[in-house]
């Protein structure tokens, strides 16, 4: 082999293992919320407390991660992307750890908050680096790839959780979450850091949060960003509700709801990893918001006035296709604009999509759920559709990707 076969054989094995890298971290954030969901009822026998209080483990890790993004993006514009990596890991592991031994509710609160603190360096570093290593095309096709895992992960992550839960109890999956966690820090020796000394924010520490001012002035950023979010209505409404539709409402067993739930997040990634190929990305934004809203208008009328499951499932699962287009291609023109500070840009993008979530979570439990799940559905789309159509007027006949 030649040297420069080596050579090109060494960046494409590095390329690899920067994809899988990045899409680990991606997934990690909502791994870490979701991935115990299945064992909350034996929690609550075990911490002898309400199921409230124990779903108050989803939210504390939520918070974390919408907070530890706020903090680790700027940051890491001065510091680098590296460094809070493995600062990020390292939280994370030491709280999942202490969370194993955890005797008492509010003990395993905290540690869920420190959990969610540890998971968002994930995330906002995922997008930071993909930023840092590419742009147009090829950023387009990395983001891709990460939005089909981020957003597969928090559908598929309770489908896991729910395989394990049997035999490892909820104490096992914090275990495997931790091995995870320390999987992901060995993985950073081999990382190179993509942010060199030289295009780093000097200066103290405070004024790196100066970045968010930067960035939300840039309008090519903000609204791709609010069309991310708008996606995230649909998300977490779909999340929240399809254990209680499918299994309360249609009469599924826990197996069934898996097996749907595993289906219907392959259409996520189906969608997100389509998005690249369009010839501009403000078209696949365009589509995907207009197709959603379809969807979730079809949603709508069928728990009005059918009540079929067969029309539920199809309808939502081209609905969650057409996300995948939403979020890779609002998320890449998103961190493109933001390259002013691309921390900050990564942190409001990350954050926005788990503030969201927390939103939406308890509104669909409201009245009749299919009903109120389908209201946020046509509410989420037509919030996306709004800013989806001013991208693409903003962009018609640009020179933009």
């Amino acid at each position: 082999m030649s040297n420069k076969q080596q050579l090109a054989a060494e960046r494409n094995g590095y390329f690899w293992f920067l994809i899988v890298f990045l899409g680990m971290l991606s997934a990690f954030g909502p791994f870490v919320t979701d991935m115990y969901l299945p064992t909350l009822p034996s929690m609550v026998e075990v911490f002898h407390t309400s199921e409230s209080m124990v779903q108050l483990g989803l939210t504390t890790a939520m918070i974390g991660l919408a907070i530890g993004q706020i903090f680790f993006g700027p940051l890491s514009e001065k510091y680098g992307r590296k460094p809070i990596v493995v600062l990020s890991m390292v939280i994370f592991s030491i709280a999942a750890l202490a969370s194993v031994f955890s005797t008492s509710i509010g003990f395993f609160l905290v540690c869920r908050f420190f959990q969610g603190i540890g998971g968002s360096g994930g995330i906002v570093i995922s997008r930071s680096i993909s930023t840092d290593s590419y742009s147009g095309r090829e950023l387009a096709k990395v983001m891709g790839i990460i939005g089909a895992v981020h957003g597969v992960a928090p559908v598929a992550a309770p489908v896991i959780g729910g395989l394990m839960a049997g035999t490892l109890g909820w104490r096992g999956i914090f275990v495997v979450l931790l091995v995870l966690g320390l999987i992901l820090l060995g993985m950073c020796v081999k990382f190179v850091e993509t942010l060199p000394k030289e295009k780093r924010m000097t200066g103290s520490i405070l004024s790196t949060f100066g970045g968010f001012a930067q960035v939300v002035r840039v309008r090519s950023f903000v609204f791709p960003v609010l069309a991310f979010g708008g996606g995230y209505f649909f998300l977490f409404a779909y999340i929240s509700s399809a254990p209680f539709i499918m299994q309360q409402m249609f009469g599924f067993s826990a197996l069934s709801f898996s097996i749907f739930f595993a289906v219907n997040a392959v259409a996520i990634g189906l969608g997100a990893s389509l998005a690249a190929k369009f010839r501009r990305l403000s078209h696949a934004l365009i589509v995907g918001a207009v197709l959603m809203g379809v969807f979730s208008v079809g949603e709508l009328l069928n728990s009005l006035f059918w009540h079929s499951f067969i029309i539920y499932e199809c309808l939502v699962w081209l609905a969650l296709f057409s996300l995948g287009f939403i979020f890779t291609s609002a998320s890449t023109m998103a961190m493109e604009a933001g390259r002013v500070c691309i921390g900050a840009a990564a942190a409001i993008v990350g954050a926005i999509g788990f503030l969201i979530g927390g939103i939406v979570s308890p509104i669909v439990g409201m009245g009749n759920i299919l009903v109120t799940t389908s209201i946020v559905f046509v509410g989420g789309s037509l919030f996306t559709l709004f800013f989806a159509y001013y991208v693409y007027l903003r962009n018609r006949g640009q020179n933009v990707i």
